[in-house]
């Protein structure tokens, strides 16, 4: 089938794995991808932030720069239309964007069934960390799009409750874990061999990957490096972010020294080998409603987690079983028990790997679930169209 996929990323993450991989696994299964993305967004190195898109929201006031981006999704949306009407797509897969209705637009000007990826309620997550001008304006046009997709895909049952809640029947909401590109993974190098890589032998490796922000948590690993009596215990940080300057003055006030190893950001090839290297993989903090990406790899690559008892974690790890869950209070804990007990480490992570084969938590699961939902819009899943013009700059 023929599925035209858009997106408004304007930065080069961890969101950038998502839209990619996804798409990789529906060619794999044979489909034809064509993808909009924002013209700034090509040919940008892993890891570049949003470049003028940043500088204009820390140029102009709040409310200018809210009602300026929802003039943008306007304008999306008639590229989008413009788009398909090129490229005669039999199916419209959008990933969701806070004061971007342009799926909606050309699914009404293209009779065409849209797909949404939710993967936060992001006009409540801008409006807690980064703070709205217009808080009702985001809220109504969220609303406006949410129940205006034939299926909205979340990566949570907690995120699928946001959804319900904002007025979607409960029939349209499909939940959509985050997934691995195992193939890839697998072909990370053993444990040993990225041990030496970052000279890390017979080191207790706790480790984080992913954009580095203070609710994250990881001051609080300084503060049990700084106490704990295993001086051979070491925090890998792989990830950049907001929060890194005031941690490592953290480290350094701490006199951890090269206890504490920040990476920056380690391109895509190379990050399954820093995680094979930990011991301990952290997720000490997280948003009620997030599946994080790094979990899924985290699990894959079969390391020992430790992440916070709520409901959002509990949906894919188990206490004791696959990973170990700790309340707020408790992380200080749950290090002290995992760095002391490497049996327990080891069945942890045999069984993270087992549980990622067993609920099919894969890239390919979800691009055959795309297939499954677009079989019950209607959607012919055949490749019937012939071979369609390109989409313009943007599109591949």
């Amino acid at each position: 089938m023929r599925i035209l996929y858009h997106h408004r990323l304007a930065s080069k993450d961890g969101q950038l794995v998502h839209v990619e991989e996804l798409v990789r696994a529906l060619e794999r299964r044979g489909h034809e991808v064509r993808v909009l993305a924002p013209p700034l967004y090509e040919d940008r190195p892993f890891g570049a932030e949003g470049g003028i898109v940043d500088r204009l929201k820390r140029g102009l006031p709040a409310w200018v720069y809210e009602l300026l981006e929802l003039v943008y999704g306007l304008l999306a949306g008639l590229r989008l239309a413009a788009a398909a009407r090129r490229v005669r797509p039999i199916l419209l897969y959008e990933r969701y964007s806070l004061h971007t209705p342009a799926g909606l637009l050309a699914k009404a000007l293209g009779r065409v069934p849209l797909l949404l990826e939710v993967n936060a309620p992001l006009a409540e997550e801008r409006a807690r960390f980064d703070g709205l001008a217009l808080p009702w304006l985001a809220r109504a046009v969220e609303r406006a799009i949410w129940r205006r997709a034939d299926r909205v895909l979340v990566v949570s049952e907690v995120l699928a409750g946001r959804v319900r809640t904002a007025g979607v029947p409960a029939d349209r909401i499909v939940v959509t874990p985050n997934g691995v590109n195992l193939a890839r993974l697998d072909a990370a190098p053993p444990e040993a061999e990225a041990r030496r890589a970052l000279g890390l032998e017979g080191r207790l490796v706790l480790g984080f990957v992913g954009f580095v922000k203070a609710w994250h948590g990881l001051a609080a690993v300084l503060d049990w490096l700084a106490r704990s009596p295993r001086p051979e215990a070491v925090l890998v940080v792989a990830g950049d972010g907001p929060a890194r300057p005031d941690l490592q003055r953290r480290a350094a006030d701490l006199g951890l020294g090269e206890r504490v190893r920040f990476l920056g950001i380690v391109p895509r090839e190379r990050i399954a080998a820093v995680i094979r290297s930990f011991d301990i993989a952290l997720q000490p903090a997280v948003v009620d409603y997030a599946a994080p990406l790094k979990l899924v790899e985290y699990m894959a690559l079969g390391r020992a987690i430790l992440a916070p008892d709520s409901a959002n974690i509990r949906e894919i790890l188990r206490h004791g079983e696959s990973a170990w869950l700790v309340p707020p209070e408790g992380l200080h804990a749950g290090l002290d028990r995992l760095a002391a007990d490497p049996a327990l480490r080891a069945a942890l992570g045999a069984a993270a790997r087992a549980t990622v084969e067993a609920r099919g938590l894969t890239w390919e699961a979800n691009a055959r679930r795309v297939e499954e939902l677009a079989h019950a819009l209607g959607v012919e899943a055949a490749l019937t169209l012939g071979p369609a013009p390109s989409a313009g700059r943007g599109a591949r």
